[in-house]
């Protein structure tokens, strides 16, 4: 069922994080500036919308948490949508911006120095940067292992992603956050294999922090049952 506050949290939420992060980048913020732009708007979304939409802000995300059943699929598409329009409309203000000063958005776009050159590789990268972005929100946000501090590791995880990743693939980690800048920058988002590296690279990262969440969560039913017959064996 559509749900008008979730929808506009989610739009609101991508729209801040691509407005930040890749404006930070097409002002020649320097890869510190970037990596704490995006970090500290995820953070600070996720204590500002948390309790409403639960701050995905990511496509990738919301595929996890769809997989878990956390979020049904059908709820999941106008996540999506909400996602990509902000990503876009970000996007549009910050190529009047650009243009507006004499610059381009092409310093915003995702795209680094493993892109063209090795772009199997950089799918690779793109996929274990999400995996551990996509760990800390499974583990601190849905199973609420950190209680008030998840969205301080969720964003501190998302600001070492992008300390390592950004020289190398632009750490997107994010369909949504590459696809809004690239509708308006520059000449590589014109091949088709760069939309597979920030589309399939995000949701096999995110497919894969869902089996090992998985795994631990049925673990930890394991434990407790042991513990569980333990404590009754001793009665």
């Amino acid at each position: 069922m559509f749900n008008s506050k979730v929808f506009l949290a989610e739009f609101i939420g991508t729209f801040a994080l691509i407005f930040i992060g890749a404006g930070a980048g097409m002002v020649n913020a320097g890869l510190v500036g970037v990596a704490l732009a995006h970090g500290l708007t995820v953070a600070a979304f996720a204590y500002t919308f948390g309790y409403i939409s639960g701050t995905h802000i990511n496509p990738a995300v919301t595929f996890a948490l769809a997989l878990t059943g956390t979020v049904k699929w059908g709820q999941a598409v106008y996540y999506w949508i909400a996602q990509f329009a902000g990503a876009i409309l970000a996007a549009l203000l910050l190529r009047a911006v650009a243009q507006s000063v004499g610059g381009t958005i092409e310093g915003g776009a995702t795209i680094g120095a493993l892109t063209d050159s090795q772009p199997i590789l950089a799918m690779v990268v793109e996929a274990l940067l999400t995996f551990f972005l996509v760990n800390a929100v499974l583990h601190n946000a849905v199973a609420g292992k950190s209680g008030a501090f998840a969205g301080l590791a969720i964003g501190l995880t998302l600001i070492a992603a992008i300390l390592v990743g950004g020289p190398l693939t632009g750490a997107s980690l994010n369909p949504a956050r590459t696809f809004g800048p690239a509708i308006f920058a520059g000449p590589s988002f014109t091949n088709v294999y760069t939309y597979v590296i920030y589309f399939f690279g995000p949701l096999i990262g995110a497919t894969l922090a869902v089996i090992v969440f998985n795994f631990f969560n049925d673990m930890d039913e394991v434990e407790e049952a042991e513990s569980s017959a333990e404590t009754n064996l001793e009665d």
